[in-house]
């Protein structure tokens, strides 16, 4: 079980570091705009379009990503001080009342939506229109993407109330603390204390000179 669950984690990762690159097209693309409408005043009508799709793909498939780091939003004002079992109860009546009834409507609208677009060859309404159906198929993808890391935090809370602890999961690029970076690198407080010290004194032996 807990291999499928890791699995799932790494699925939702992949999708999210893949989709994570629109960020550099867009950069890419927002800076040739710019150059051609200030530097050879010749702006282009569908790079706008193009503009909102990318940070839409962006934004939308980071969903079953973040999900799968916790790195979601949350009102932690009391859930940080509850026991295990009892943050996993939290979370599985959450998830089970709001969440799955909530995507799975995500989910199933984004699809009926995404077919009409394709039904009748959608485009921006632009001068030089782009297609927008295959962007509304995002919609779903994202939705079906968050159900299924859904039910397996759903399985993770179900484990956690069964066994007393949070199982674990898979683990991506996270900022690191001044605290774990210390560790990280085996630096004391005492050492930085001691570095503080030499590099003041050898400012001031530079300094006499």
């Amino acid at each position: 079980m807990q291999k499928m669950l890791l699995w799932v984690d790494k699925a939702s990762t992949l999708a999210g570091q893949i989709c994570g690159w629109s960020i550099v097209l867009l950069t890419g693309l927002i800076s040739w705009e710019v150059f051609c409408r200030y530097a050879l005043n010749s702006p282009h009508a569908w790079v706008l379009d193009a503009q909102v799709m990318l940070y839409g793909l962006l934004f939308m498939m980071a969903g079953a990503y973040t999900l799968s780091k916790e790195g979601h939003v949350r009102g932690d004002v009391l859930y940080g001080f509850f026991e295990e079992r009892t943050q996993a109860g939290f979370d599985l009546v959450l998830y089970l009342v709001f969440f799955l009834p909530g995507i799975f409507a995500l989910t199933y609208a984004g699809w009926t939506y995404a077919n009409e677009s394709l039904a009748i060859n959608e485009k921006t309404f632009s001068p030089d229109p782009l297609l927008l159906w295959p962007f509304k198929f995002v919609i779903p993808a994202a939705g079906l993407g968050l159900f299924i890391q859904g039910i397996v935090e759903i399985i993770r809370c179900i484990m956690c109330l069964r066994d007393g602890k949070w199982p674990s999961r898979e683990h991506d690029v996270e900022e690191v603390d001044v605290d774990k970076l210390k560790a990280m690198v085996h630096v004391t407080d005492k050492d930085i204390a001691a570095l503080d010290v030499y590099v003041v004194n050898a400012e001031h032996a530079g300094a006499a000179k």
